[in-house]
């Protein structure tokens, strides 16, 4: 909520201070933050680890299988380990919320186990592939889909640089820019990119034997005809099981799977980013308050103001940004302002553009994912794809001509016409919200791509404020 008194007490300086601290910690999955498709979601999530091998065989199983049962008592999941492909019956499948591949080999299920775990996928159930997972069941179309990618070949185990592409999902949320590691990098025989959302990726100049030609995705997720996927190269060596980052990056892509945490796992290309963490060029401050750029990350500091890109305006385009609320509570306040004229008063972005809100605890048209003032989110779609406080969500905000669509870590949550006389989405600047005091909301990874124009002129707009109105 915004009000004008909270403007005028907050503080006077306005200042971008620079610094450094570590990534988020984990957290406990909340019973509210949404479950997997398909199913209600439910307390104590329920994993099996399948480790049946056709071929060659990871001396790290062992090793791979204690770990997620370690982490299974310690984030409140239980975890069962087999390598009896007779577990994939339905009956038994429906007992899990993910199956868990842990460097299985070759042809393990025949073909009443494969029908048997294809209708648990269609049914909602969660897949996490680990390593020669992707060497895996080459002839079984329906697998290598969910999977992702086929194994090539690979090189020597080797030191090299991981390059992070997404800090909202939980399985990569605490890593910095670049993740260095050993182990044993594969080469795939396609590149997932086009069908699924890519975390983590190779730096094929980092090492020796790559062959993806520079793009070499070694950690993506996926929704997948009902069901979510997650799969890591990682995890050849018996090494990796004791890396704490890469047993968080494990545990990410677990809770993801079964639906304790959410993500935006839809493919994403052509996006070029506005803020990447290191530098607010082409941002401009408007207001008494500030923001805090620390560890790649944007975060509130005192009274109302707003941070605004004045370096573009931009028309047709989709607008991605991570966004993460502090407070235990979920009451934390703040928002990303579109369409609004170039301004060094913020009530302009209010007067004139519009406000997506973040602030879980409003009422339904000042709450997260409402077009603030205007129109509220599907509260019930919202707050199945919600992550809680202390978690990162992303917002996809689609604008094409006067039309705007709302997404929320990969699900549509409103769909917003402006009639508006005074107002155009059509035209305008972007900015995210810094409320008060007392309300801290960081942000992380904004940035667009321009889509066709839509048809239609734009607003014929002076850029200055017209006074309050709507929200």
């Amino acid at each position: 909520m915004r009000t004008r008194a909270r403007l005028l007490t907050a503080t006077a300086t306005a200042a971008l201070l620079i610094g450094c601290v570590s990534g988020p910690a984990a957290s406990k999955p909340d019973p509210d933050s949404g479950h997997r498709p398909g199913k209600p979601g439910k307390d104590g999530e329920q994993v099996l680890v399948f480790s049946k091998t056709a071929g060659f065989r990871h001396d790290s199983i062992p090793e791979g299988i204690a770990t997620v049962k370690e982490l299974g008592a310690a984030h409140g999941f239980t975890v069962d380990a087999t390598e009896d492909a007779g577990a994939f019956t339905p009956g038994n499948l429906a007992k899990y919320d993910a199956v868990v591949w842990l460097s299985t080999t070759g042809d393990v299920l025949n073909e009443e186990q494969q029908s048997a775990f294809e209708k648990y996928v269609k049914d909602g159930g969660g897949y996490v592939g680990v390593h020669a997972a992707a060497d895996t069941e080459y002839d079984w179309p329906f697998y290598g889909e969910l999977a992702g990618a086929y194994f090539q070949s690979h090189p020597h185990i080797q030191p090299a640089k991981v390059d992070v592409e997404d800090h909202a999902h939980e399985a990569t949320a605490h890593l910095g820019p670049t993740w260095d590691r050993t182990d044993e990098w594969y080469n795939y025989r396609s590149n997932p990119r086009t069908r699924a959302r890519v975390l983590a990726s190779l730096d094929e100049s980092s090492y020796t034997g790559g062959t993806m030609n520079g793009d070499h995705p070694i950690a993506w997720c996926q929704e997948f005809e009902g069901g979510r996927s997650f799969y890591t190269g990682g995890g050849h060596t018996k090494e990796s099981y004791a890396e704490p980052a890469f047993k968080q990056h494990l545990l990410g892509g677990i809770r993801y799977a079964t639906g304790a945490v959410n993500a935006d796992c839809r493919p994403e290309q052509g996006y070029t980013k506005l803020f990447d963490g290191s530098s607010v060029d082409g941002w401009k401050q408007a207001g008494p308050g500030s923001f805090e750029l620390k560890d790649g990350t944007l975060t509130t500091v005192g009274g109302m103001g707003m941070l605004w890109y004045e370096a573009k305006e931009f028309g047709s385009y989709s607008l991605k940004l991570d966004w993460k609320m502090a407070g235990e509570a979920g009451d934390d306040n703040s928002g990303i302002f579109i369409g609004f004229p170039p301004s060094d008063d913020p009530w302009s972005a209010v007067d004139n553009g519009y406000e997506i809100q973040i602030d879980a605890t409003d009422v339904p048209e000042k709450t997260t994912g409402s077009v603030y003032g205007f129109q509220s989110a599907d509260i019930e779609a919202r707050d199945k794809a919600l992550n809680p406080p202390g978690q990162w969500n992303t917002y996809e905000l689609r604008v094409e001509g006067e039309h705007l669509q709302i997404w929320l870590n990969g699900v549509k949550i409103n769909d917003y016409t402006n009639t508006d006389p005074a107002r155009s989405l059509a035209q305008g600047h972007i900015g995210i919200q810094n409320h008060g005091d007392s309300d801290r909301v960081a942000f992380r990874d904004i940035r667009v791509k321009e889509l066709a124009e839509a048809s239609g002129e734009p607003a014929d707009r002076t850029g200055e404020s017209a006074g309050p109105s709507g929200g």
